[in-house]
């Protein structure tokens, strides 16, 4: 199993600071991330026990458990008994019906998550991909446990243990661009630049040229698209995206006419 190394922090850095999400996933996203809300004391519950971050659980428990709080968070089991999949028997200690929170408590101590100390977006996504395993590297591609919904993914899943399929794809959003967008609307704590801070450095390495395509302007427009400017991401910075960063930068795009 990979260590969270200087190579693999800048690559989650690279990955999650490029991340597009898929336009047309915004709705999907928000509305898990409504749910992921409304559970919010839950999953506070648990971090005043064991400091796992309230809003890793829920994105954990989105992936592993639907937001089912009748099910443990181990493997979607019922919290009526113990789990009868794997990990099996679970939790060691007390007896059935579980109270979610102290089952969600046991499957986080199973991961060692309770030891761990790096909750920087690069801890945060080294875990995310443990907790799924790391089987994608071998096949080239990213895991969509971590980047379902966006540009960094596009096929290839386990359909069955073991069983890889290069033409699959996952159906499901990814842990990092559930992060991503809750970073992006300043509901989970990173510890790392907030949307406006991400704009105005973007904004500085994208030229006014509405007849040229740049991945850079791409990204920007999808950035002013989550601070409530409606523009069209298609790459081009024409004048309605140098009026947007400047609502909310107080600057022009570089090579802007109007450009004082």
């Amino acid at each position: 199993m990979p260590s969270l190394n200087q190579p693999l922090i800048s690559e989650y850095k690279q990955l999650f600071n490029s991340c597009i999400i898929r336009p047309e996933k915004f709705s999907v996203l928000d509305n898990t991330i409504k749910l992921i809300l409304a559970g919010r004391p839950h999953y506070e519950a648990v971090q005043a026990k064991i400091n796992v971050p309230w809003y890793f659980t829920g994105i954990i428990h989105c992936l592993e458990g639907s937001l089912n709080f009748q099910t443990h968070l181990h493997n979607g089991d019922s919290l009526k008994g113990k789990t009868r999949n794997v990990p099996k028997d679970r939790p060691k200690v007390g007896k059935p019906p579980f109270a979610w929170e102290d089952s969600a408590i046991d499957a986080l101590q199973l991961k060692s998550l309770h030891l761990w100390k790096d909750w920087s977006i690069s801890g945060m996504l080294f875990q995310f991909e443990r907790y799924n395993g790391f089987g994608y590297r071998p096949h080239g591609i990213n895991s969509p446990y971590l980047w379902s919904f966006s540009n960094h993914y596009l096929k290839g899943k386990f359909v069955k243990d073991g069983i890889f399929n290069e033409n699959a794809g996952s159906k499901q959003c990814g842990s990092a661009v559930l992060l991503r967008r809750m970073s992006e609307r300043q509901i989970a704590v990173t510890g790392e630049l907030d949307t406006v801070s991400q704009i105005k450095l973007l904004g500085s390495k994208v030229r006014f040229a509405p007849k040229k395509f740049n991945e850079h302007a791409q990204e920007l427009q999808r950035l002013l698209n989550s601070v409530g400017i409606p523009l069209r991401i298609d790459g081009f910075a024409g004048r309605m995206t140098s009026d947007g960063f400047l609502a909310v930068s107080g600057m022009r795009l570089a090579g802007d006419p109007q450009q004082p």
